[in-house]
């Protein structure tokens, strides 16, 4: 929702954390603060997909709480469907970083289309949610080519449920956005979860 690759990436997680809710076993009551969260870029120097600035705060951000955050990024080419997105999940275990199998589509998955998963979040011909309708900025494939910018923002984290295996932690993702076999752009978040529970 930052940018446009930002959106996709970010969306995907999000649609990871909704497939969770599905699956009666792995369920558990969340309630957590989040720690150090930190983003780069990581594609190659011509990628045409770039974050600029993100800014979260508070730290630690509390799940469920209010969160502010702002963002820019820009595209200097047109992203459409369909859009590949490959999601790496990697947590630290006793010093090396695990990477998470993908589980009930939950951790590192390879997604064939992120417009898709934007059209089950935010069907289309729905208004796209706020603040992004207020700032101009898109919720559906295709993503015109410019400019995308979101003024610091309040925003309120819902009680969320994950699998159980999503525990205490360090993690970092790495979101990878592709077409027709070319690398679009790369954002890499790195944070901590503790729970409360």
């Amino acid at each position: 929702m930052k940018n446009c690759i930002a959106a996709v990436i970010t969306l995907c997680i999000v649609m990871q954390v909704n497939d969770a809710l599905d699956f009666e076993k792995t369920r558990t009551a969340y309630s957590a603060k989040i720690f150090g969260f930190s983003w780069e870029n990581c594609g190659k120097p011509d990628d045409p997909a770039v974050l600029k600035t993100l800014t979260l705060s508070p730290d630690p951000i509390t799940v469920p709480g209010d969160l502010t955050a702002s963002a820019s990024g820009n595209t200097t080419v047109e992203l459409a469907a369909p859009l590949a997105v490959n999601v790496t999940l990697e947590k630290e275990v006793a010093g090396f970083w695990v990477t998470v199998p993908c589980l009930e589509e939950i951790g590192s998955c390879h997604y064939t289309d992120g417009c898709d998963l934007l059209n089950q979040l935010i069907p289309p011909g729905q208004d796209c949610p706020e603040p992004l309708h207020t700032y101009g900025i898109p919720c559906h494939c295709p993503f015109k080519a410019g400019m995308y910018t979101l003024p610091e923002s309040d925003f309120y984290l819902p009680d969320i449920e994950l699998p159980y295996w999503l525990t205490n932690g360090d993690y970092r993702v790495q979101g990878v956005l592709g077409a027709m076999g070319k690398e679009l752009g790369c954002l890499k978040i790195t944070l901590s979860v503790h729970s409360n529970n």
